[in-house]
């Protein structure tokens, strides 16, 4: 099968397990919204439109961007093709699919995290007999009427997610790991983006790290966020000790009864086809030079957080790192 040559030359192809453009957005609670404008959230050469309406964008509006902008580049996918494992073989790696091989001199792995949700080992979360959820399953808080609702996680997600519920009248418990941290009403993905870019210039330069994103917050206080906050309705308990069969339980004994438990705990990288390469690494990653595997020059990664380019795992701080890969790319391959 013939693959498509563009930009530097390079003829490439994009293996997407996916259906449809608009890889985990197409997936996401209704309610989700971005943390920025329409302007600051667009990838390199096309501009986001403006939602009627919104200032920050439904994850429908960003569908329909990436499927504008996939069509606007001819981009050369092969939908519905899932990747199984990555090889070595002499000067090429194969990447084996269910539905054939592919040989390749360099491949960029672009899976991010939707697909390897997070669920702590908290004690008692196999003998409890509600339901439980992670992020990944939430959809609307009308699944929820009138039930008990425990929503774990002190991040954007958790914040969210407890917001929607919460304004829907659920019989609420929001659990974080410390007491919530908004950024200033002011601050969204803009002054995000520009903190993780700071902090990724220092550490390369040797300067004092300025802490990034973290420095400034956990939660970005986006419209329906900041409503239910100001309402009283986010009102956050620490984490609880415990699950029991019918709820949570703290330390202290206290106990909330629960029909379902929502883990807003995070995610971690989707970077099981690379296990034959045995690449070293700690928490889940690859050791990197940049955007590319210390360990394997034909190999890079872009979107899954800071450790693989400022920003990346956004829309508008991946163009950055992408770029670089693909420069580099064209070098080793020249």
């Amino acid at each position: 099968m013939r693959t498509k040559a563009s930009g530097l030359g390079i003829e490439h192809v994009i293996l997407d397990a996916q259906a449809a453009p608009g890889g985990a957005w197409q997936h996401t609670w209704n309610s989700l919204r971005l943390f920025s404008p329409a302007q600051y959230s667009s990838l390199p050469g096309r501009l986001m439109p403006s939602q009627p309406g919104e200032l920050y964008p439904d994850a429908g509006h960003v569908v329909n961007y990436l499927a504008d902008y996939e069509k606007r580049y001819a981009l050369p996918v092969q939908r519905g093709t899932w990747v199984d494992s990555v090889h070595r073989d002499g000067p090429v790696l194969r990447v084996e699919t269910d539905s054939g091989s592919w040989t390749a001199r360099a491949v960029i792995s672009a899976t991010g995290t939707w697909t390897r949700p997070f669920l702590p080992a908290v004690p008692g979360r196999r003998e409890y007999q509600g339901r439980q959820l992670h992020t990944v399953q939430y959809r609307s808080p009308s699944d929820f009427t009138g039930q008990r609702v425990v929503v774990v996680g002190g991040g954007n997600s958790g914040a969210q997610i407890a917001a929607d519920l919460a304004h829907n009248g659920a019989d609420l418990t929001w659990v974080t790991q410390r007491p919530p941290r908004y950024l200033a009403d002011d601050i969204d993905g803009r002054a995000l983006f520009d903190a993780a870019t700071a902090r990724r210039r220092a550490l390369d330069e040797g300067r004092t790290d300025t802490g990034g994103v973290a420095s400034l917050g956990d939660i970005v206080a986006v419209p329906p966020v900041r409503a239910a906050r100001d309402a009283g309705l986010l009102s956050a308990r620490p984490m609880f000790a415990r699950l029991t069969p019918t709820g949570v339980e703290w330390a202290d004994g206290t106990r909330a009864e629960a029909d379902t438990v929502i883990w807003c705990t995070g995610f971690r990288p989707a970077l099981a086809p690379f296990a034959r390469l045995r690449l070293r690494g700690t928490r889940g990653r690859i050791a990197m030079n940049g955007t590319r595997a210390a360990d394997e020059p034909r190999l890079h990664l872009l979107g899954y957080g800071d450790w693989t380019g400022p920003a990346s795992a956004t829309l508008v701080g991946v163009g950055r790192p992408a770029r670089d890969a693909a420069r580099e790319i064209a070098r080793f391959l020249a």
